[in-house]
């Protein structure tokens, strides 16, 4: 416990498809993955059921000491999605959404997307979420050196108004497949996002560990999604 409130007061205020051998060049998976580009692209279009808004940034509350931390919970809410992602120490706030259901359709812009069954916090496995590598998006995940990452606080909200907590303790640079996260069998979150101009193979993954879980006020779990089209 020492260890932990250590932590918080200096660092933290700033399963089949494995035996498939699932990788980013899979059929199917390409689709959700490949599209996190880092490269410039085509403008965004804006969504025609809104317009692009950015996500309020509020300061970071940090749980209190000795809070409870997520574990395998089998009896997780079976519809819990993660619905907003923040590191508030690299500027990152979006909304997180559903992805589109075309495997086709090239991912949106300003809001970051869940991964399959991999979007329940809580229930002892990975939580998948990835976005582009742009501006007001993933791109301080691409930008920032591994070693200034590690220790930081990865917040995630869910539909059923919680907040979970997550420390960065692995950057991963140049990687094409998601074997260890659907392998997980601990409660862990996975961040994605690319390294390079459509078609670029290799990706970034951060890799985090739970801090604590608490309950979250509906608008902070809530934020209003103005996802773009873009490409």
């Amino acid at each position: 416990m020492s260890d932990l409130a250590e932590l918080i007061r200096t660092r933290l205020l700033p399963a089949v498809l494995t035996a498939a051998g699932v990788t980013f060049l899979a059929a199917g998976l390409l689709s959700y993955t490949t599209p996190a580009q880092a490269g410039p692209g085509a403008s965004p279009t804006p969504d025609p059921t809104g317009t692009v808004a950015a996500t309020p940034v509020p300061l970071i509350t940090l749980p209190p000491l000795g809070s409870a931390l997520p574990s395998a919970n089998p009896s997780a809410p079976t519809d819990r999605v993660a619905t907003r992602v923040r590191i508030a120490a690299l500027g990152i706030d979006l909304p997180v959404v559903k992805p589109p259901s075309d495997p086709n359709v090239y991912p949106l812009c300003d809001v970051a997307m869940w991964f399959g069954d991999m979007s329940r916090p809580g229930d002892g496995r990975a939580t998948y979420l990835y976005a582009h590598a742009r501006e007001g998006m993933f791109l301080p995940l691409l930008r920032t050196p591994g070693s200034q990452q590690r220790g930081l606080v990865v917040e995630v909200w869910t539909s059923d108004d919680m907040r979970f907590l997550y420390e960065i303790t692995q950057v991963r640079r140049d990687q094409r497949d998601l074997n260890d996260a659907v392998a997980a069998r601990t409660e862990q979150l996975w961040l994605q996002t690319s390294e390079g101009p459509k078609g670029t193979p290799g990706k970034t993954q951060v890799v985090a560990k739970p801090i604590s879980v608490e309950a979250a006020s509906h608008a902070a779990a809530h934020p209003k999604p103005h996802p773009v089209v873009c490409g």
